[in-house]
């Protein structure tokens, strides 16, 4: 098992999440319980390409200031997972989004967490089920 902290760059992790605060803390103990428990964890984030403003040098490329790698922690450009066979899991409150033209951050949280995602791409578990399954 490994924890991959996903897209939790400086340009996405802001106010304009849903429940934010909830998500920080969230994330800040999923890292904090897989380092308790010698899990490897490793950093996925998002690269929009030169000359966009988020990409490899620019800020908004950068993890998050809250949940910075440890020096020997592996960060990688994303790609897909889900066609390499990965099982995901995917603890509540440990992702969130933006408002977009087409639904509102919240609406757009439970569409993914409640519909697209179960069952086809990850599971959906509770944080504290999350925290257990780092314990095992």
């Amino acid at each position: 098992m490994v924890l991959l902290v996903v897209d939790a760059q400086n340009g996405i992790v802001d106010e304009r999440l849903y429940e934010f605060r909830k998500f920080v803390g969230n994330i800040k103990k999923l890292i904090g319980a897989a380092r308790e428990q010698g899990i490897e964890v490793i950093y996925v984030q998002h690269d929009d390409g030169p000359d966009t403003g988020f990409s490899i040098g620019d800020d908004e490329f950068e993890v998050y200031s809250e949940f910075q790698p440890m020096p020997d922690e592996k960060r990688f450009i994303k790609s897909v997972c889900f066609e390499h066979g990965l099982h995901m899991i995917v603890p509540a409150y440990a992702n969130s989004t933006q408002d977009n033209e087409y639904m509102t951050r919240e609406q757009a949280y439970h569409y993914y967490n409640e519909f697209l995602w179960p069952e086809r791409y990850a599971d959906c578990v509770p944080m504290d089920r999350a925290l257990e399954l780092l314990k095992k």
